[in-house]
């Protein structure tokens, strides 16, 4: 086995969180902030709502293809979805359709001419990230890194079937199987399937999620460790010795990206005028402590994990 940080894993779990209108207090933060944006371009109402229904327990797998490597980036999954062979993606759909009780006239276009029905997915997709989740990319990143690290450390400590024990109280592993509760029983070996993927997800539901597709990795997603608290404000506690060397205004302008911002709402929590928000902006990008993103007419600024740590010194060594 091994593990995937996935970006498009991230992708269809959020968009679910969104389109189910009801989220528990950890995520409320994020929703808060990115239903509006998402809303506004229509990306509730396209081609992802009609592959991600709110309540769906089947998803197509064509969404989530095998992971060239450990951490793949975005463009490498999304250039894999645009190469889904027909076949396959017409397979997916009638999957979907029987669940579903029929597809819509997106997906039925879909369905007649795959090769074009996923360009403009896979653009909707990039469309979706942008405002969604390339903002707290960092922080999200940082969260799944962390959780592949400890559950890497327990297997190294403990063996496979503590982890797998641990993980999640709907899996257990006993005589070198796994085994998971409310799951048809499928049967795979590392000849055929290779090594399965265990892929942690920053929005993921309490349960766990599989994708069992034959002659590829068998996969199992599952909430990170530490969700909980992902979305929390981070107060910014060494803005005075920060300023001193980067200056008041780039300092505030930091401490106020906590949560992504455009430069008009900079401006108007700052009292800084528009040009020199824009001037220190481009400064803080250069220096790599600011990312921007931007979504329709407007640009989202997000301070990067290595802002984050200027802000937050180390607590002293008692």
């Amino acid at each position: 086995m091994r593990f995937c940080v996935s970006p498009m894993w991230q992708v269809g779990t959020s968009f679910r969180l969104l389109r189910s209108g009801v989220a528990g207090p950890p995520y409320r933060r994020w929703l808060d902030q990115v239903r509006p944006r998402v809303t506004a371009a229509g990306l509730d109402r396209g081609w992802l709502s009609d592959l991600i229904p709110a309540a769906a327990r089947y998803v197509p797998d064509f969404l989530n293809p095998t992971p060239p490597g450990p951490a793949p980036t975005l463009a490498e999954e999304l250039a894999a979805v645009a190469a889904t062979g027909p076949e396959r993606v017409r397979e997916d759909l009638e999957h979907l359709r029987h669940h579903e009780g029929g597809l819509t006239d997106r997906l039925r276009t879909l369905h007649a001419d795959p090769r074009r029905g996923l360009e403009r997915l896979v653009e909707e997709i990039e469309a979706y990230w942008e405002p969604a989740l390339a903002p707290y990319w960092s922080r999200v990143r940082a969260l799944l890194d962390a959780d592949v690290r400890h559950r890497a450390r327990q297997a190294a400590e403990h063996g496979a079937g503590y982890l797998f024990n641990v993980l999640h109280p709907l899996a257990s592993w006993h005589d070198d199987v796994l085994r998971l509760v409310h799951r048809r029983p499928r049967t795979f070996t590392r000849a055929a399937a290779g090594s399965g993927l265990l892929v942690p997800c920053a929005f993921k539901g309490p349960g766990l999620s599989t994708r069992t597709v034959p002659s590829e990795p068998p996969r199992l997603a599952y909430r990170a460790r530490g969700t909980g608290t992902l979305w929390e404000p981070r107060p910014a506690t060494g803005t005075t010795a920060l300023a001193a060397v980067l200056g008041r205004t780039r300092t505030l302008l930091l401490a106020e990206l906590d949560a992504p911002a455009t430069t008009t709402e900079l401006a108007a929590r700052t009292g800084a005028s528009m040009a020199a928000v824009s001037q220190n902006l481009t400064a803080l990008r250069d220096a790599g402590l600011v990312t921007a993103h931007r979504t329709g007419r407007t640009v989202l600024y997000a301070r990067t994990e290595t802002a984050q740590a200027l802000l937050t010194p180390p607590v002293p060594a008692s």
